[in-house]
């Protein structure tokens, strides 16, 4: 098989494709994502919420398998817990299905730990560059600070998984607790310089497009019309 053959990667979203009878999915319109090797049929979910076990089905019914889960960043809606006065389902119901690595950075994983409840050393910490094989295929982990202290993006062939750091149009909030705004300016920036053009997958379905090339994103998104910290500080309020 080519790379391009061998690649498994699914864009699903909350509230349609996944946990479709949850008002609070359908509201927040999270993306989920499945990443795997069509040969191996190993699998990761990045950001399982709301029904893990809708995305578990999608990828078994696929002829996949679960090996692994992607964390973005801690916030209920991307993996369960506490959400403004809702008990979100996601991390901790997965794994009660199926025992598998969950790949977190580094300075994200207690805050991961404390909003799903699951243990520490259920947990894989990262540092930005390493590398997530799945079968064949590897996700490259970047560490994008600014949403929350260890949010992460991933790289693999030719598309960026972006999480809350970059969406089609805006960014990720960095007025809750953890958000950093120049932070948030550094790590957009360190992604502006990706080589090679890759697709923008955000965490939301905020856009009419669910992805588009990270050059289009430059030249259309209003956080990168601003050249410089003190310009990105008096338009982010900080």
């Amino acid at each position: 098989m080519a790379p391009d053959d061998r690649l498994y990667f699914r864009q699903l979203l909350s509230g349609r494709d996944f946990a479709a009878a949850d008002p609070i999915a359908a509201q927040m319109r999270n993306f989920a994502y499945l990443i795997g090797d069509r040969e191996t049929g190993d699998t990761v979910i990045v950001d399982p919420a709301y029904a893990a076990g809708d995305l578990l089905d999608i990828l078994e019914s696929d002829g996949m398998r679960l090996s692994g889960v992607l964390v973005t960043h801690h916030h209920p809606d991307h993996i369960g817990g506490s959400m403004m006065g809702f008990e979100l389902k996601g991390l901790a119901e997965l794994l009660e299905r199926v025992s598998v690595p969950v790949h977190v950075n580094t300075f994200e994983a207690q805050w991961v730990s404390r909003v799903t409840g699951i243990s520490m050393s259920d947990l894989t910490e990262h540092q930005h560059g390493d590398k997530v094989s799945v079968g064949d295929i590897d996700i490259e982990l970047l560490h994008t600070p600014g949403h929350t202290p260890g949010s992460q993006c991933f790289l693999v062939d030719g598309r960026l998984v972006a999480g809350d750091t970059l969406f089609l149009d805006g960014c990720g909030r960095t007025d809750f607790p953890g958000g950093d705004v120049d932070e948030m300016f550094r790590s957009l920036q360190q992604l502006a310089k990706l080589s090679g053009d890759p697709m923008v997958f955000p965490g939301h379905g905020y856009s009419t497009e669910s992805s588009a090339s990270l050059s289009d994103v430059k030249n259309s998104n209003y956080v990168y019309k601003v050249s410089n910290l003190e310009q990105w500080r008096a338009m982010m309020g900080g």
